[in-house]
């Protein structure tokens, strides 16, 4: 039986707004959690009765970090509702796009999100600069700015901000927690990758604004891509924009091979024991992407499509987004009514209607035998499943995948661990580390590619020939799935009269932070949990370690809006 239970409200560190509560035994060991969602999302609710070509510009803005893929999968439901086949050069682009995304967000993951969970920022303060360089040296040989100085200073600009009493960055932490483990030069050598990062990560996401515009939110096209390229015009992605976008690929690259994978594979060396903590629900999902000749041949992704049961590793059964048996979504512990009393639904039938049961704010503790979050609960064929990094390169390595077997099994090797310590929380955020540098050299080869193409003279990025409404289906419907960052993320439309009549979207944390459903199968987050020990309830830095290791991104609050700009709708939950 539990007898404490801990709030963590909010979840820090992370997009939108999480609840966590976490239920100890009298061992210190967690029995039960329950994982909410404090903020109602109703963008569905925003589409209807909209332009078809303008749903990803809505869709974009669901969240300030996973811009580029709603956008991708939303133009992808609407191109597979009206049977539009896009350019090769637009195919190409949006894998560009879409990895350049993944390298960026992968990386300030492990380093703005989830390293201050392992390393003790203020124990740096007693670090030996020189120490540290030769550490350095030897995580990472071709790793620059490892001098003995260049550690002394930014010692010294730590300093300035603990003698100051205001940590900035670093402040509402559990610093000296007895779970740190790292020495102080390695504590040091992590804060300053963190500052190095940080300066890092605003250019490579210029790629986005070479073929997109701007960033974030960067433009997408029903058709392919709204950029225009002629390699000898002032006014069109040229040579020199080409070289650019080959330069922040260069750097990226750098970046991860010779920063981000030493820092993680030396930091988790010293946490060998959370190979046995946060392994989870067993289930895993991935949808697939990167492919290399159009969207709907599955067998050309460079990240494959599937299901993993049970970490049963011997067989990969297959996903389709459209089999109305496969994927529902249901409300048994959701602030939301179904018509008809339903409790379960696949996407093309379901609805976003809010209904608050919950206790009335401010409260002390939801009750996880009713409804207790604003998330549904998405099942593959009754299973609760798992998504992101983890899912991804196990599914790839249960495929036989040549890719994903090379760069895991290197990692294995150098930690000396078996493949069963990839369900973990520790394998968890190992894996996002492999799957960076899967999307670097993939960043690349798709750079090739495109070079390649464009030497042939072909330029198209886009396909205009069913852009007027007049030549679609009276009715259509369509869906368009991608692999977020955090896991595979599906947008579902149903078309009538030219416009938007239903649009569902099921997001990665819906699959990971979804509650127990009708017959008590929690989501990835409460499974996960479960059976972590916490050496201080009152600072619960394991809670953080794991729920991090998923990368939580719960889409902020909408509020539902008419043309006259009247708020229609709110929903106060906090």
């Amino acid at each position: 039986m539990g007898t404490k239970r801990i709030v963590v409200d909010p979840v820090t560190r992370i997009e939108g707004h999480l609840r966590i509560e976490a239920i100890l035994n009298d061992k210190g060991v967690i029995n039960d959690a329950i994982s909410s969602g404090t903020m109602w999302r109703g963008l569905e609710v925003i589409l209807e009765g909209r332009d078809p070509r303008d749903a990803w510009a809505f869709c974009e803005r669901i969240c300030g970090v996973c811009t580029t893929v709603h956008a991708l999968a939303s133009v992808r439901c609407v191109e597979d509702a009206l049977q539009i086949k896009i350019p090769k050069n637009a195919e190409i682009i949006r894998n560009i796009m879409f990895l350049t995304q993944f390298v960026q967000d992968h990386v300030i993951h492990f380093y703005h999100l989830h390293a201050l969970d392992w390393v003790d920022i203020v124990s740096a303060l007693s670090a030996d600069p020189k120490a540290t360089a030769t550490l350095a040296q030897s995580v990472s040989p071709g790793k620059h700015n490892a001098t003995p100085g260049y550690f002394y200073d930014i010692k010294n600009t730590l300093k300035k901000f603990v003698d100051s009493g205001q940590l900035g960055l670093f402040q509402n932490a559990y610093w000296g927690h007895p779970a740190y483990k790292l020495p102080a030069e390695a504590n040091l050598m992590a804060v300053a990758h963190y500052l190095e990062a940080l300066k890092w990560q605003k250019e490579i996401i210029k790629i986005h604004t070479i073929f997109g515009g701007k960033n974030p939110h960067p433009n997408y096209l029903v058709g392919g891509m709204a950029c225009t390229i002629d390699l000898n015009s002032d006014n069109a992605i040229n040579m020199e924009r080409l070289n650019m976008v080959k330069d922040l690929i260069d750097n990226a690259f750098d970046i991860v091979e010779n920063m981000y994978i030493p820092d993680l594979l030396a930091i988790a060396s010293f946490y060998p024991e959370w190979t046995k903590y946060g392994e989870g629900l067993g289930n895993f999902m991935s949808y697939g992407d990167i492919p290399q000749t159009n969207i709907y041949d599955k067998s050309s992704y460079k990240i494959p499509a599937g299901i993993i049961l049970n970490k049963n590793l011997s067989e990969v059964h297959e996903v389709d987004q459209r089999d109305t048996g496969q994927i529902q979504e249901e409300i048994s512990h959701s602030w939301y009514e179904y018509p008809s009393g339903a409790d379960s639904l696949h996407p093309w039938e379901g609805e976003t209607k809010p209904k608050y049961t919950g206790p009335k704010p401010p409260y002390k503790n939801l009750d996880e035998n009713n409804a207790y979050t604003w998330l549904k609960a998405p099942r593959w064929k009754g299973h609760a499943m798992e998504v992101g990094p983890l899912a991804r390169m196990l599914v790839g390595y249960a495929s036989g995948d040549d890719d994903f077997k090379e760069v895991v099994n290197a990692a294995l090797g150098k930690l000396k661990l078996p493949a069963t310590a990839l369900f973990s929380t520790l394998g968890r955020t190992a894996a996002r580390g492999l799957e960076t540098q899967l999307c670097i050299h993939w960043l690349k080869q798709e750079y090739n590619r495109l070079i390649d193409n464009l030497k042939l003279g072909d330029t198209r990025v886009a396909d205009t020939t069913m852009w007027e409404p007049k030549d679609w289906p009276k009715e259509a419907k369509g869906v368009g799935h991608t692999e977020a960052p955090r896991g595979a993320l599906g947008h579902w439309i149903k078309i009538k009269d030219e416009k938007i009549d239903k649009y569902q979207i099921v997001v990665p944390s819906t699959w990971n932070a979804s509650p127990k459903d009708a017959k008590g199968q929690p989501g990835a987050y409460e499974a996960a949990l479960k059976g972590t020990p916490m050496a201080d309830p009152d600072q619960p830095v394991e809670i953080l370690r794991t729920i991090h290791s998923f990368d939580p991104c719960l889409a902020c609050a909408t509020h539902v809006i008419g043309p006259d700009g009247k708020k229609l709708s709110e929903i106060v939950v906090r």
